[in-house]
């Protein structure tokens, strides 16, 4: 068995010797793919996207207007910020979870972020 052919050697060997955060981005991207998402490093600004991953941190942002909830998403690619406006909570949107989304992919100070965007609550991986 090469290495070149990703034998059961080979793979092992990666898995004992990578990063757990370079495993983890791994897995996400090989998920979000085999669920037909897109790469969020492939999304441009204002294209109809659907991108899938795990949710790195949700805050609720007060402001005089409108409380809004916050959500980094990161597919193993890229990071996304997600942005429900007038919302306080959304039951299942909590650090840790997998999460797919679906809007229109705009920029704000350089981020990537989806307003408002459609999600499914993926199941966790066994």
């Amino acid at each position: 068995m090469s290495a070149k052919d990703g034998g059961y050697f080979s793979r092992l060997v990666r898995k004992l010797t990578s990063d757990v955060e370079d495993l983890d981005a791994d897995e996400m991207s090989m998920r979000s793919d085999a669920e037909g998402a897109q790469r969020a490093c492939d999304c441009r600004s204002g294209e109809e996207v659907t991108v899938m991953g795990r949710l790195r941190s949700v805050e609720l942002c007060p402001t005089d207007e409108a409380a809004t909830l916050e959500a980094e998403l990161f597919d193993g690619t890229q990071g996304v910020t997600l942005i429900w406006l007038g919302r306080r909570r959304i039951a299942g949107i909590e650090p840790g979870r997998t999460i797919k989304v679906r809007g229109r992919m705009a920029e704000r100070d350089g981020q990537k972020v989806l307003y408002n965007p459609y999600y499914e609550l993926q199941s966790p991986v066994s």
